[in-house]
């Protein structure tokens, strides 16, 4: 089989990309590599995935659908689509909206069209997002809740991703399925993220900044774990009566408090963080939590890092990698 897998540069791009590698899959990856966070660290990300014979990449924007129809006509044998290419971040949304109309709903739908032309596809999972819950009061967040009220205009998009999906499901009986993914955190994460942003600004000596006081938790989850059921789900496409279509949470179906997140990474740096407490911010939600019961169901995914385990193992990953 041939798996496409857009955001190869990515965190959880490189990790998915990295695993089908490893079981010997033809993986053709694809990431415009832009300058969001540090190109180096996704360039670092890119060299790893070149070391494997198996791997063919491309530079290019998955919003482009022209340079994308030149992906899909040297590639007419691939058989699933993994889109994690996208804008992400909620506070950035308020910066810089036109990024995420561009990649999270031009994009998307260049690869729903993608799908819809490959002779030989059998299934499309994409990424979707924990925001689209918005500020739901009712926990833990399942995927029969509505989530018709979003607060951000990144979860607005990934919303519209969802809806897209389904529309090309029924239409074209393309089987498509989306994960809305919890708080991803692990070796080679995501530089605007919490766990990233305070090992090193407490290994620089500097502030971290908390919001809402603290009092936020968050259901963080471990890539591996991540990784695991993206695949599991990529090799199980939908199927019998109906559209092609569904949606999963896939979290690590707990919900942690965000200071003992960040006392993990104090004890296991060794170093007390200074804190400043910041007010909630606009887009921002107080807490999440995964009710991962359908995923669990059908694909028998079961996370089994807990942040006690999965924070030792970035710090450690950091330090290595930034050589501190």
């Amino acid at each position: 089989m041939t798996y496409l897998v857009t955001g190869a540069a990515g965190f959880i791009g490189f990790h998915t990309c990295r695993t089908l590698l490893g079981r010997g899959e033809t993986v053709v990856g694809v990431d415009m590599v832009n300058d969001y966070y540090d190109p180096a660290l996704k360039e670092a990300r890119l060299a790893i995935l070149q070391e494997h014979a198996g791997f063919t990449f491309h530079r290019v924007d998955i919003a482009d659908h022209e340079a994308m129809g030149e992906v899909a006509a040297r590639h007419s044998d691939v058989t699933h689509i993994i889109n994690l290419a996208a804008q992400a971040g909620v506070r950035y949304s308020l910066v810089n909206p036109f990024a995420y109309t561009r990649s999270n709903i031009e994009g998307h739908l260049v690869m729903l069209e993608f799908a819809r032309r490959l002779p030989r596809c059998e299934h499309m999972v994409y990424a979707s997002s924990s925001s689209v819950y918005g500020s739901n009061t009712k926990l833990p967040f399942a995927v029969e809740d509505r989530v018709d009220t979003p607060i951000s205009l990144y979860a607005a998009t990934k919303k519209s991703g969802e809806l897209m999906a389904h529309c090309y499901s029924h239409l074209f009986g393309i089987p498509t399925t989306g994960l809305r993914f919890f708080t991803v955190y692990g070796p080679w994460g995501r530089p605007d993220m919490s766990a990233f942003l305070f090992v090193k600004a407490i290994l620089a000596g500097e502030p971290i900044h908390v919001f809402n006081g603290g009092d936020m938790r968050r259901d963080f989850t471990f890539i591996d774990d991540i990784v695991k059921g993206v695949v599991a789900v990529a090799d199980g496409p939908p199927c019998g009566p109906g559209v092609p279509y569904r949606l999963y949470n896939i979290g690590n179906n707990r919900s942690e408090s965000l200071m003992r997140f960040i006392g993990l990474i104090e004890e296991t740096l060794g170093r007390k963080a200074e804190i400043i407490f910041e007010p909630m911010q606009p887009g921002d939600v107080k807490e999440t939590f995964a009710d991962i019961d359908a995923i669990r169901r059908d694909f028998g995914f079961e996370p089994s890092t807990s942040i006690d385990e999965g924070v030792p193992q970035f710090v450690a990953w950091y330090r290595d990698h930034y050589r501190q």
